[in-house]
């Protein structure tokens, strides 16, 4: 914490840059990552950035977590709204009486002018123009910051996709070692193995590791065609079956996203075809990351060698024929406190900076042959990347 004659100063109007994040840090991510407090109820931090490269930050908090912030939280001085009640009181919604504090401190402030992020809410936006006080967006802003990921973050993402490459590996197998009835169609313990039943040993799996898990897909035959379906019903053998798993850890709040592809029995000719591209591909791609390359440059790589192979990259054909075989989507995104976030490794995407973490997911999908993706995750170094990913990546599970 800063010594109180310093925060006055700052409090007195010293020149300076000033930021503001706002909102629940729970929800609100790049919140979350300025400060590393975990907390439900609103807050709103101020951030006073100095033209010699120093900042000072002051947290406003409700009053119940302010002890628990004073330990945990990054930021140098901690209050609440109380501590900024404008003349006309607090309101007795929680997020509009942190709105009006904010309103408040920086109208006691002397500030003019603040930068936000874009998740900055709306409450906070029109309790500051009530009060005067112009906002100016800032589209980097808690975004760029978040991309080169600290060795804290690292081991977070390594310790989930560890934990879900392990829910994969035991989904694969639950598929790859069923039994199968005259129709074709897997069984386990006596009833069809759906893909409802595999994805809730997944949602049980990783709940008892300490994760929150929304809809894992798994998807098998033509249901692979369309690449983010869920999928549903029975699940048959020789055909392919996508599995597409992404938890979040509820204790650091980072992700892990793996996809693997399984058959039962028999592997179709075509299946193993695209399987041999769709690897040959994610190997590509990896071995085109390191800093300063663009995420352009690296799905360009990606279309490079799938239509070297003859297949299409790009939306698909309003009506597709039923042999319609393609890569529908970019090659992989961004990854950390959201499972979706920059970079994008796909046409205009930036150029990569050391600390992004990535996953790198190529596929092929069709009706007719199902589909193939395989999915692992990367950190980006000054030469290359770091693969987090041990697990095969072979359509046998057995």
């Amino acid at each position: 914490m800063v010594a109180s004659h310093r925060m006055e100063a700052l409090m007195a109007g010293e020149q300076a840059s000033i930021r503001v994040l706002a909102g629940v840090p729970a929800v609100h991510t790049s919140f979350y990552h300025r400060i590393r407090f975990l907390v439900g109820d609103p807050a709103a931090l101020v951030e006073w950035n100095h033209a010699d490269g120093t900042s000072q930050s002051l947290l406003i908090i409700r009053d119940i977590e302010m002890e628990r912030a004073r330990k945990s939280a990054r930021a140098d001085r901690v209050t609440c709204p109380a501590d900024f009640t404008p003349a006309n009181g607090l309101s007795g919604d929680r997020e509009t009486a942190t709105a009006q504090a904010l309103a408040e401190c920086l109208r006691q402030s002397g500030i003019e002018e603040v930068t936000c992020d874009r998740a900055f809410p709306l409450i906070f936006l029109h309790e500051l123009h009530e009060a005067g006080i112009k906002v100016v967006y800032d589209p980097g802003l808690g975004t760029i910051e978040r991309r080169s990921k600290d060795e804290q973050e690292l081991e977070a993402l390594r310790e989930a996709q560890s934990d879900t490459e392990a829910a994969m590996e035991m989904a694969c197998r639950l598929v790859a070692t069923a039994d199968v009835d005259v129709d074709g169609v897997l069984q386990r313990d006596g009833a069809a193995l759906t893909s409802e039943r595999v994805r809730e040993a997944i949602d049980v799996f990783l709940l008892q590791r300490n994760y929150s898990n929304p809809g894992s897909i798994v998807a098998g035959g033509a249901q692979c065609a369309d690449c983010h379906e869920l999928g549903s019903g029975p699940l048959r053998t020789s055909e392919t079956v996508i599995i597409d798993i992404f938890p979040r850890n509820r204790s650091t709040l980072y992700n892990g996203d793996c996809t693997r592809t399984v058959v039962h029995g028999d592997i179709p000719d075509e299946a193993r075809k695209i399987h041999a591209i769709v690897k040959e591909a994610k190997q590509q791609a990896i071995s085109t990351i390191r800093a300063g390359v663009t995420g352009e440059s690296v799905h360009q790589a990606t279309i490079d060698l799938i239509t070297a192979h003859g297949y299409p990259v790009g939306p698909p054909p309003e009506a597709p024929a039923n042999d319609f075989v393609g890569m529908v989507h970019g090659t992989g995104h961004g990854i950390g406190l959201d499972v979706h976030e920059p970079p994008l490794l796909d046409l205009k995407g930036p150029e990569l900076v050391v600390g992004d973490v990535l996953t790198v997911e190529p596929g092929l999908y069709g009706r007719t042959v199902g589909g193939v993706r395989i999915e692992d995750m990367v950190a980006v170094t000054e030469d290359g990347c770091e693969n987090f990913n041990r697990l095969p990546e072979e359509l046998d599970w057995r």
